[in-house]
């Protein structure tokens, strides 16, 4: 193919006050200026090559997650996981030999859950991603998830879980009780009004119906049950009551969606540091702005991302609004389907992913991705089709939860999530099944449309070209989310001049972030990135890269000298 392409729309750069610009220092190794190329295709076949434990994935300031990167050079470019997994961390999996098998497996965030430990607890696990990240050369991000003010059972005596047989009489009471002179078969509830609330009759649903009891007396703050549909029994599982086949809802739609223990936690969040805090029981938007004004007031300049959880009809009244003003959203399925019928679930979560995409949001599915896997070395096949069909949609993310925290096998749950993952996306390039999603532009200036309508275009050129990769320049992570957006075949090298947005970048579909510092000559970028990235064989000359940068609003497309 002869000739040569460049298309450039040069408008004024795009500063940020948070992002002033660096000075670029001269590479060692001398590349030649890129000049204006003969468009071919070259695919990179690279042996498999993780560095040492305990050695930095770092070339002169170009700083890239060790997995990701060793994954690139053994799979080759189209064959990049694009799918993020976020992992709950909890007892099976809270050292920090446990957390770095997770990295290693894939892990792309940690998430910490407020329902469960103290903070001390959390704290450590934090810094002990933290730790991981400096000393060997990861980029995991960290979410904490509050608690949100739900109906939810106590602790269970400090054991992990209890089973509850059919026919068992059960107590749940209001009534503060030592767990230690706590009686056989009673459980705290931490709702004052239970007892007042429920009725004889009524049925109690424990996680979303994992476990079933009805109601036959109520004596003082005490509520007597039968179970009826048996289960396991997990420490602050959450409570819904229905009566005459309809939820009882009237109590939780009053209780605040943030409550004082929440904001106690979303303090400590902000104190550590954490990438992402996930919003339980998200009612309206404006809990979310609430909460994004706190942060900025309590921590200017703060990078931290707030995802909305979906797990209520409330939720589902006020979805877009919801959608529109956070960071990410997640479609808490578990607790989503006590709250709707169960054949609804399938049909919003694909509902939530589309607009998401629309809005230009990342999305994680959660809840009981793998749930036969807390006890099972391997997955049901309703599993794995159920995996399937998230990865198929296109989900930013999957999420394991008690999985991975609390489960027998956590390292296997995430090599199922992995595996999967990568076999759709596999398929769905074998079948030439390529994303025709009309995406509307979400901008609200002319030139943020401008950027959105090149990042559009940008995705079109790659997949029409196959292109090996495409190289994003973005001082806020906009440029790269807006590439993310449109699905592209080839992976997203997104460089980012911090580490923060570097791990934020992690959570959204099809980004590999690097951690580098850039200036607004893209000349002197693109020489030196080339540089860096040649020197660890993570590219080649002759390789077909699309650049675009928020720094100057243009195209590129450029064979590696």
């Amino acid at each position: 193919m002869s000739g040569s392409f460049r298309c450039s729309i040069s408008l004024s750069p795009l500063h940020s006050n948070e992002f002033p610009r660096i000075p670029v220092t001269k590479p060692h190794i001398h590349v030649p200026v890129p000049k204006p190329m003969t468009v071919a295709l070259s695919k990179v076949v690279s042996p498999l090559r993780v560095a040492a434990p305990g050695v930095m994935i770092e070339a002169v300031g170009l700083e890239v997650d060790r997995v990701t990167e060793a994954e690139l050079k053994e799979n080759g470019f189209r064959s990049t996981r694009k799918t993020k997994i976020v992992c709950t961390i909890g007892p099976r999996t809270c050292e920090f030999e446990e957390i770095e098998a997770l990295a290693v497996g894939g892990m792309n965030v940690a998430r910490v859950n407020m329902c469960h430990g103290t903070r001390e607890w959390h704290r450590d696990v934090i810094r002990r991603v933290r730790q991981l990240n400096e000393e060997k050369g990861f980029a995991v991000a960290v979410m904490m998830d509050t608690e949100g003010s739900e109906i939810h059972m106590d602790d269970l005596n400090d054991v992990e879980s209890t089973k509850a047989n059919d026919g068992q009489i059960w107590t749940f009471t209001v009534r503060a009780v030592d767990q230690p002179s706590r009686p056989e078969r009673t459980i705290t509830v931490n709702y004052d009004g239970f007892a007042e609330d429920v009725k004889v009759g009524d049925e109690l649903l424990v996680d979303g119906g994992m476990v079933t009891f009805v109601v036959i007396e109520k004596i003082g703050p005490d509520v007597i049950c039968r179970c009826t549909d048996p289960g396991l029994l997990l420490p602050r599982a959450n409570l819904t009551f229905w009566r005459n086949g309809s939820l009882v809802r009237e109590r939780n739609a009053m209780l605040p969606t943030i409550s004082s223990k929440d904001w106690l936690d979303i303090d400590f969040g902000i104190e550590e540091g954490v990438d992402f805090i996930a919003v339980s029981f998200v009612k309206s938007a404006e809990v979310i702005k609430t909460l994004k004004s706190y942060i900025i007031d309590r921590s200017p300049g703060s990078q931290i991302g707030i995802i909305a959880k979906i797990e209520s009809i409330d939720s589902l009244k006020n979805l877009e609004e919801i959608i529109q003003v956070s960071d990410g959203t997640m479609v808490a399925r578990g607790d989503l389907g006590a709250q709707i019928p169960l054949e609804q679930v399938p049909s919003v979560q694909h509902e939530v992913i589309q607009l998401c995409r629309q809005l230009n949001k990342p999305v994680i599915v959660a809840s009981q991705l793998l749930e036969s896997m807390i006890e099972y070395p391997i997955p049901t096949r309703a599993e794995v089709a159920d995996v399937s069909e998230a990865v198929g949609q296109q989900a930013d993310a999957l999420m394991l939860s008690s999985e991975s925290a609390m489960g027998q096998y956590p390292e296997k749950a995430l090599a199922v999530l992995r595996s999967v993952s990568l076999r759709i996306e596999k398929c769905r390039r074998e079948e030439k099944h390529w994303d025709v999603t009309d995406l509307h532009i979400v901008s609200s200036s002319k030139l943020d449309e401008i950027s959105e309508e090149i990042c559009n275009t940008t995705s079109r050129m790659a997949n029409k070209l196959k292109a090996d990769a495409i190289f994003v320049y973005t001082k806020t992570g906009q440029t790269a989310s807006l590439l993310s957006r449109n699905r592209p075949d080839c992976p997203i090298f997104a460089f980012a001049p911090s580490t923060s947005i570097q791990r934020c970048l992690n959570l959204k579909w099809g980004l590999i972030p690097f951690r580098l510092d850039f200036s607004d000559d893209m000349e002197s970028n693109l020489n030196r990135t080339f540089s860096l990235l040649k020197a660890r064989a993570m590219i080649k000359s002759g390789d077909l890269i699309i650049v675009v940068s928020d720094v100057m609003q243009s195209i590129q497309a450029i064979k590696v000298p």
